[in-house]
């Protein structure tokens, strides 16, 4: 198992010490040495003030944050959560995450949906009805630009002839999100990383997507990943799997490791590979000291 978590942004107004380098530096740096494998922003770039007021959250850009954070540590996979493919070109898309890839040393991985907010679609001037047309047309051009020279495309408002970009990554993972069997269907045609949205009923309703509260809605949707898997000729060893626990996390009163490592061995089983935490976003030292308790208690005992 892999261990991740997003970087504490997690509400709005946000405690602004965390939109600070010394922040984001000194998180990264505990994440580091308390044996986590990843970390991850969230992708942001024009919401709503009645979104952020609703229980939204603020948000840093994903590209240059992880680009931060490449130049601060060794070893630590970036991993934006997620980026919405149809807010961009997606040609600005693929020179960003192959230039990050390469300056990290190969450690990007490109995590992508299709995003739910229809305010920030308009904000950003793309058609939201056209969402999945758009996600669909990225993943071929993100895996022809970065493998050919003189490619050529013809995608909805814009038209690629003979186009070669440089730097080519050897590979960068792609991870789709998302919770519908189409996300799946994707994954097993396109990605290397299927990674689900946690989503309790209440929360499906506002992110339109399909509930998944916890293992028991996960391990049918996992069987359904396998299936499409084997139907595209590929085996479920070549998919990482990232999903979180949905226990409480290490600075809340209700933190049990054993619980942790328990349900981590349950989702091994369903074949998880990367499993994230929460962590608090009230304070960069509460934000440090979780990261290191789980650390301790968990990923050093961990599988």
């Amino acid at each position: 198992m892999k261990y991740w978590f997003t970087y504490p942004l997690v509400a709005h107004p946000c405690n602004p010490a965390f939109m600070s380098r010394d922040a984001v530096v000194r998180v990264a740096h505990a994440a580091e040495g308390a044996g986590f494998d990843g970390i991850g922003f969230t992708d942001h770039p024009a919401p709503s003030h009645k979104w952020l007021n609703a229980g939204g959250h603020d948000a840093l850009d994903p590209f240059v944050a992880l680009a931060m954070i490449a130049a601060h540590t060794e070893h630590l996979q970036l991993i934006p959560n997620i980026v919405v493919l149809p807010y961009r070109n997606p040609f600005i898309v693929a020179k960003a995450a192959a230039t990050l890839d390469l300056l990290s040393g190969g450690r990007f991985v490109l995590s992508v949906a299709t995003g739910y907010l229809r305010s920030e679609y308009r904000a950003l001037g793309v058609d939201f009805e056209q969402r999945n047309k758009l996600f669909d047309e990225a993943l071929e051009v993100l895996q022809g630009v970065w493998s050919q020279d003189e490619f050529n495309f013809e995608g909805t408002g814009f038209v690629a002839m003979g186009v070669t970009a440089n730097p080519k990554p050897a590979h960068i993972p792609i991870w789709i999100g998302g919770n519908s069997a189409l996300a799946r269907r994707r994954v097993a045609m396109h990605a290397n990383g299927w990674n689900p949205f946690p989503a309790p009923r209440g929360l499906a309703r506002t992110a339109r997507t399909v509930p998944l509260e916890g293992i028991e809605d996960l391990a049918p949707m996992l069987d359904h990943l396998w299936e499409e898997l084997a139907l595209a000729g590929r085996d479920r060893s070549e998919i990482d799997v990232a999903f979180s626990l949905g226990l409480p996390g290490p600075t809340d009163r209700d933190f049990d490791a054993s619980a942790h490592l328990e349900t981590l061995d349950r989702l091994g089983a369903l074949g998880v590979t990367w499993t994230s935490v929460p962590i608090p976003g009230d304070s960069v030292e509460h934000a440090v000291e979780a990261l290191e308790r789980y650390g301790a208690e968990v990923i050093s005992h961990g599988a």
